[in-house]
């Protein structure tokens, strides 16, 4: 006989919803529970943290290792890098070499203040090719030129040609490409619309800068005479064309060359605001050179003049680490106004050598006055390179930082000639007085410049825009950062329990 069906179990009813395998990133899984005097909920769904206003760094995060981040930076800042350092290396091998060769010291200063005049020439001219054509087309036969130049200068001191063809091949080294502004010219590009970090990518150039023009003079100055007058040249050449041909490999962190039609945009010196930053400059680089020429003069007084190159170092490296310091703070304010305070600062500090030398005669006290008085340079120098990239037309980038540089490099000529005028015909602790009025000059021109010019049109457009216009989008940043910020929301959200 067949048995009958057996009933279907009735399951109890569940006291809450079944969870869906895969939930829903805003669903909530909850359990209610019930005590002797209360109702409590649990939720067990996923949680969320809460989001961080868009631009802003998570806090204690290093602002240099999010820099380099960015695809393609390590590579081109390494090569960038290796080029700049011989900067600091050919005027210092020139002078050792000619003046040990043909024992004359104004012979060799003669030779390098033409290609320093050379080079304020040229090198406009080769950054304008450089925003026409592309930082690689032009910057690697450029450098060849320069290397042929620099070869040519060595064969010609150590085989006696005449005097004139020092200053014919030492002049040729006036191609050699800004590799400095071509660097600030990518991170300006990399990082359109996220001033933040390109605050730090400015400071960042600058102690390199700093620390190649601290390291280059030694490393020459070592070449020369552990080994042979001409090793420093020798590698010198080596290190840019290493430096220039691993920098131009790098394509995908290029600017886009903007072609011939980019002639018809102003040209950077007559952009509002452009002439007296320039000029600004050219006051800004008197400080450096005549700061130079009196501490050897100084350090030569108070016989030690070995001694000069290391106090100077420390100058330099008062000026690498407070470079660093301020990029890893967050800028406040546009550099419009802050241009004027860092000015003002670096004013005010050059004072400092002046008292020591004048006070203490001691280099030792100097060394100390002139490692704070470094502090001052930095945050001024990237303050004004950054008005630079505000102010330079749109593709003119690094036709107007090499404008920039050019007015440091004819400052520091100005600077030098005054401050040994000053040691000469005054006192070496006189001498100390050349930078404290040039400081004083830059800071003038300044603010003489920004109580006269009108707030930037952008500002006034924002303050005016109506709501759809300032709905507006904003520039989109290029596409190496878009991918790095993927990649940072896609980690944030992996690590999210």
């Amino acid at each position: 006989m067949p048995r009958p069906p057996r009933p279907p179990l009735q399951q109890p009813p569940r006291p809450y919803p079944r969870p869906r395998s895969r939930p829903h990133p805003d669903a909530r899984t909850t359990v209610p529970a019930v005590t002797a005097d209360s109702l409590v909920v649990a939720d067990f769904g996923p949680r969320r943290r809460a989001s961080r206003p868009e631009g802003r760094p998570r806090r204690g995060t290093n602002p240099y290792r999010r820099l380099f981040t960015i695809p393609g930076t390590r590579a081109f800042t390494l090569g960038n890098l290796i080029a700049r350092l011989p900067m600091g290396m050919f005027s210092v091998s020139a002078v050792i070499m000619i003046a040990g060769a043909r024992g004359s010291y104004a012979l060799a200063g003669a030779v390098t203040a033409t290609g320093l005049a050379a080079t304020a020439v040229v090198a406009p001219w080769t950054a304008r090719l450089v925003d026409r054509h592309g930082q690689a087309r032009i910057a690697v036969p450029a450098t060849a030129i320069a290397a042929l130049g620099s070869l040519a200068l060595m064969l010609c001191v150590r085989y006696g040609a005449p005097d004139w063809t020092l200053f014919a091949a030492y002049a040729a080294t006036a191609t050699t490409p800004n590799t400095g502004g071509m660097s600030r010219a990518r991170w300006a590009y990399l990082l359109k619309g996220d001033p933040v970090r390109l605050h730090t990518a400015n400071s960042f150039e600058q102690a390199a800068d700093e620390l190649c023009f601290m390291l280059g003079p030694v490393l020459a100055a070592s070449l020369c005479g552990a080994l042979f007058p001409e090793a420093g040249t020798l590698v010198g050449v080596v290190l840019l064309l290493t430096g220039v041909l691993t920098f131009a490999a790098q394509r995908s962190t290029e600017p886009p060359a903007r072609g011939r039609t980019s002639t018809a945009t102003r040209s950077p010196v007559r952009a509002p605001g452009m002439p007296p930053l320039l000029v600004g400059f050219l006051a800004t680089g008197a400080v450096f050179g005549s700061m130079e020429v009196v501490t050897i003069a100084f350090a030569d007084a108070q016989g030690h003049r070995a001694a000069a190159g290391i106090v100077l170092g420390l100058q330099a490296a008062g000026s690498c680490a407070a470079g660093l310091l301020y990029g890893a703070l967050r800028a406040t304010g546009p550099a419009e106004r802050r241009h004027p305070w860092t000015l003002a600062a670096m004013a005010l500090l050059m004072w400092l050598p002046l008292l020591a030398a004048s006070l203490t005669g001691s280099l030792v006290v100097l060394a100390g006055a002139l490692l704070l008085a470094g502090m001052a340079t930095a945050p001024a120098m990237v303050t004004g390179m950054t008005l630079v990239q505000h102010r330079t037309p749109e593709g003119r980038l690094n036709e107007g930082m090499t404008l920039a540089v050019t007015g440091l490099l004819g400052g520091i000529a100005c600077g030098a000639a005054a401050g040994g005028w000053a040691v000469e015909h005054v006192s070496t602790t006189a001498g100390y007085g050349v930078p404290v009025a040039a400081a004083a000059t830059a800071l003038l021109i300044s603010v003489t410049a920004t109580t006269g010019r009108p707030a930037p049109a952008h500002a006034h457009a924002h303050a005016q825009a109506s709501p759809q216009a300032q709905a507006q989008p904003q520039p989109q940043a290029s596409p190496q950062v878009q991918v790095q910020a993927q990649a940072e929301a896609q980690a944030q959200a992996e690590a999210q329990p």
